[in-house]
């Protein structure tokens, strides 16, 4: 029997995307590929992309494949050709736009950290739940739970092959920022991110210890420091994270640096580090993750490779082992390479739009969820209180408990409080 048209090519589903540099390239790259690379039962439209500069967001149309370009995302947002939104802007208008993406019928993705505090992220998790009634679904772009080694990490987690956890180590180390010349971008500036290393990674190696251990933090200790606090303004656009500045000097009002220990509910501990102040790590994400029964190891800038230690064998030959993840029964890896064929970086966003139109076909919902980006910022927030109180230890407030925003914490704003001309910068 021959397959009619209906049965040969799925339906479509549009995606529209707000912000164009740095991860609006790496998100574009996620969308334009997946379809060619995974059999979906929906297939990804590029249908419009977003940004305040009309010929920076029209070359990027023009370069990542999207067919219409809008400089006001309200306009995207409500365009009928686009039934899924993807935010890949500054913490500071996340909430923003997701909850007005929601209200209007979109499924919506929003890179990490879900807001630039716990009273925006509350919002968004409530407008989600809303949403979710009507069928709309909201997950959070936690890109590096789709690396292949990391999700087998957590699958042998998972099976018990590590038995009962007892100590996790994460650190996450950059060197961008050693320059004291290195201009002042959005990312050093508290009103955009909302913190500085501890936002931009923190959230990452939060949200990859809460995921492998399958149990959430429930207290920390910290201490912050910013170690440069004055930058040259910015001259021009900025790119990735290159960027040039001025004469002009302005203050840095995020962290440089944060250093905490924690304890998981299990009562394992755990221990972190964050900087993008490292000379000579590029980019650095590393975790161990110990056990009674053995240990795991990984490096982000060996992305294929899993380290694993099973103490139940014979001391005499027990050891570290590598394992190549690049066979076709590791995550992700049945619609790629032959085996020791490596992946990288991009891929996990096309990885992370697999797991998301799946979700959306078939009406389930897709994790890391947005209660998941609350829980990352709850944490987040309470670091950032420990830190101010000299590392006295602090818990993490439950879904139950309301949160009270720190002096270090920005204001949040509810949608209807929010300033018409809310600052939507390109994600850099």
């Amino acid at each position: 029997m021959e397959q009619t048209d209906s049965e040969a090519t799925p339906p479509t589903i549009g995606v529209g995307m707000v912000g164009y540099a740095f991860m609006g390239g790496a998100h574009s790259q996620g969308w334009r590929t997946v379809g060619r690379v995974f059999d979906l039962p929906l297939r990804p439209v590029l249908a419009a992309i977003g940004g305040r500069d009309e010929a920076a967001v029209r070359a990027a149309a023009d370069r990542h494949g999207w067919a219409a370009a809008e400089t006001d995302w309200r306009d995207l947002v409500t365009r009928d050709d686009v039934q899924l939104v993807d935010i890949c802007t500054p913490g500071d208008s996340h909430a923003e736009i997701a909850i007005a993406a929601l209200e209007a019928g979109k499924h919506v993705l929003c890179e990490k950290p879900l807001a630039n505090s716990v009273a925006e992220a509350e919002a968004m998790v409530t407008a989600a739940e809303r949403a979710r009634e009507r069928g709309q679904l909201a997950m959070v772009g936690f890109n590096y739970r789709r690396v292949p080694a990391i999700a087998y990490a957590r699958r042998l987690i998972a099976e018990g092959r590590l038995g009962t956890l007892r100590h996790v180590r994460f650190t996450y180390l950059q060197d961008w920022l050693v320059d004291p010349q290195f201009p002042l971008t959005w990312r050093l500036r508290r009103e955009h991110a909302g913190s500085g290393a501890l936002g931009d990674l923190g959230a990452h190696i939060v949200d990859l210890a809460q995921y492998l251990a399958g149990e959430p933090l429930v207290g920390v200790s910290a201490l912050s420091e910013t170690f440069v606090r004055e930058r040259p303004l910015l001259a021009g656009a900025s790119a990735g994270l290159s960027a040039s500045g001025g004469a002009e000097r302005g203050p840095v009002t995020v962290d440089d640096a944060a250093v905490f220990t924690g304890r998981l509910a299990s009562g394992a501990l755990a221990s972190f580090e964050v900087t993008r102040m490292a000379s000579g790590r590029k980019n650095a994400l590393r975790l161990e993750i110990n056990g009674e029964l053995g240990s795991l190891a990984f490096d982000l800038e060996r992305l294929n490779e899993l380290s694993f230690h099973d103490h139940t064998e014979p001391a005499a030959s027990s050891g570290f082992r590598r394992i190549l993840v690049t066979e076709s029964e590791h995550p992700y890896l049945e619609a790629w390479w032959p085996p020791g064929h490596a992946l990288g970086y991009e891929h996990t966003f096309a990885h992370q739009a697999r797991d998301l139109v799946e979700a959306i076909a078939t009406g389930t919902d897709p994790t890391p969820s947005f209660a998941d980006g609350l829980q990352v910022q709850r944490v987040l927030a309470a670091v950032e209180e420990s830190a101010e109180r000299s590392a006295v230890y602090t818990p993490v407030p439950t879904s139950a408990q309301p949160s009270v925003p720190t002096t270090a914490q920005t204001t949040a704003q509810t949608p209807a409080q929010t300033p018409a001309q809310t600052s939507v910068q390109a994600q850099v």
